[in-house]
């Protein structure tokens, strides 16, 4: 096992950003702490790479009890984080030395893996580019490659697409499965981007510092308790009106259209007789898979 926590508590004084959290991360798989921003999944990934202490609970990672030797767990561990933090003055390999230096790489094989972290991010070519002068997608993916360079047992990964444009974002992601899959690293990522969370073996769905829901992608869309339709173009101001459907368990917008989540027994037929006694003439009604956006939503306005 990579990484286990049991009732998992963080305070900062009177506030709990992390409040009895519980999980366990299987060797080699891809984890994902989703939420808003203040879910509590950076707090989370801090502890775990031995950068807070937990206020309760316990927390091992990589078999070490992180409270007892963060500094163990900091040597098996990659950390990329949230804000750039790699020497903008220095050139892109040289940072890579550096980094590797730290973990012991030397020679020939540090040589060797620098080539071979910058020719599978598309870097070789920036070799000797200062590193505060590269784009915000080619910093983040350094940033990758220093936390990836000494191949760590676990390689956390805090929020590491923000800003990103899509084409980096693709290949950031295209990376990441490859150090999974191939490479047998664990990779534990956190994220807001619903569309990066399909990529995770496994997800953490959190909310003001607790576990909402977990399971696979797959699992929890099927396991959303409700189901889900789409309308027509809606008429202005509709949802109020949807939303007090006795059926209706929440209503959004979606483009010009709605999105409804209704309660499992009701079908496309039924839902429609329902909205046009409460006066609302939603076009035509078509059930729709769930995505992890319904999830989200549906979790977070319980």
């Amino acid at each position: 096992m990579a990484a286990r926590a049991d009732r998992l508590v963080k305070r900062f004084g009177g506030f709990a950003a992390v409040d009895g959290v519980s999980f366990e991360i299987a060797d080699g798989a891809i984890f994902g702490f989703l939420g808003a921003n203040g879910a509590g999944k950076t707090t989370t990934i801090r502890m775990m790479c031995g950068l807070l202490a937990p206020t309760a609970g316990t927390l091992s990672v990589a078999g070490v009890d992180v409270a007892a030797d963060p500094e163990a767990v900091r040597r098996r561990i990659g950390y990329m984080s949230q804000l750039f933090s790699l020497y903008p003055e220095l050139p892109v390999e040289e940072n890579l030395r550096f980094f590797g230096g730290i973990y012991g790489l030397r020679g020939a094989g540090l040589d060797a893996r620098i080539s071979e972290v910058l020719h599978d991010l598309d870097m070789a070519g920036l070799r000797d580019r200062p590193a505060g002068s590269l784009p915000l997608g080619f910093k983040q993916r350094l940033a990758l490659a220093s936390a990836a360079l000494h191949r760590p047992e676990i390689i956390f990964l805090d929020e590491p697409t923000s800003g990103v444009d899509p084409i980096s974002r693709m290949k950031f992601w295209r990376y990441i499965t490859r150090l999974a899959k191939h490479e047998g690293m664990t990779v534990v990522v956190s994220t807001h981007f619903l569309h990066e969370a399909e990529y995770c073996d496994y997800i953490l769905l959190m909310n003001a510092g607790r576990v909402v829901a977990e399971g696979t992608p797959a699992g929890l869309r099927t396991g959303i308790g409700v189901r889900i339709f789409e309308t027509g173009p809606a008429p202005p101001g509709a949802l109020p009106a949807v939303r007090r459907v006795a059926c209706v368990r929440d209503a959004y917008a979606w483009g010009r259209a709605m999105r409804l989540a209704v309660d499992e027994g009701t079908d496309a037929a039924a839902l429609g007789r329902d909205l046009r006694a409460a006066g609302v003439d939603a076009g035509g009604i078509s059930e729709v898979p769930p995505s992890l956006e319904d999830v989200f939503i549906r979790h977070y306005k319980q």
